[in-house]
């Protein structure tokens, strides 16, 4: 008889992203973090392509996150004696039509990427990967009208900073969003049914 094998014990985090490590745990899923090394350009691999689709470049950014963190991982096998385990890493896109809306240079750029979205409906796409395996999520979100002196202080809070369309879902900008059609946990950047779904094959079960 044969009997499924057994999950692996933990993974390989490629990311920063305190939000992605509470979802992690939320599936059950033990990770530790394989961050970049100091002399890495990882926001070098964010830069956008001219011409570029928001599903394209979303796609483009994390495959190249996971080649570097894969590479990354058997450097410090070969010298440091790390353990090979699965690698995951994900980003996440905020697009207007096919505007690309990243992240917030400084305080200005982000109250311009808050009034872009304020009475419209912009797609939130966020793709993870996992040992080189892609899925993508796609969600769309409605904001109401935002005034001006709401996005002043959100902006003043220092929450747009680092992240992709200036804001967070988990944060105070939530009771601006009149509809979500799409993934939750996508949106707050790593969409746990797609996870999940590259996941199992590998062994974990949910």
């Amino acid at each position: 008889m044969n009997l499924p094998s057994p999950a692996p014990a933990w993974l390989y985090l490629a990311s920063q992203s305190p939000r992605r490590r509470q979802l992690l745990d939320q599936l059950g899923v033990a990770h530790r973090l394989l961050l970049p090394d100091a002399h890495e350009d990882a926001e070098g691999l964010e830069a956008e392509r001219a011409g570029e689709s928001p599903d394209d470049y979303v796609c483009r950014v994390t495959l190249a996150k996971y080649e570097a963190a894969h590479a990354r991982l058997l450097g410090r096998q070969a010298h440091e004696g790390w353990v090979l385990a699965p690698v995951l890493c994900a980003d996440t896109t905020v697009a207007l039509g096919q505007e690309i809306l990243g992240k917030p240079r400084d305080a200005d750029d982000a109250a311009r990427i808050l009034g872009l979205l304020s009475g419209r409906t912009h797609r939130v796409l966020t793709a993870v990967v996992v040992d080189g395996a892609l899925k993508v999520s796609v969600s769309e979100v409605s904001w109401r009208e935002v005034d001006a002196d709401e996005m002043a202080r959100y902006v003043d809070s220092g929450e747009p900073m680092g992240k992709a369309g200036a804001y967070a879902i988990q944060s105070h900008a939530a009771a601006w969003i009149r509809e979500i059609r799409g993934s939750y946990s996508g949106i707050m950047g790593l969409p746990l049914y797609e996870t999940a779904e590259l996941l199992k094959p590998r062994g974990w079960r949910f």
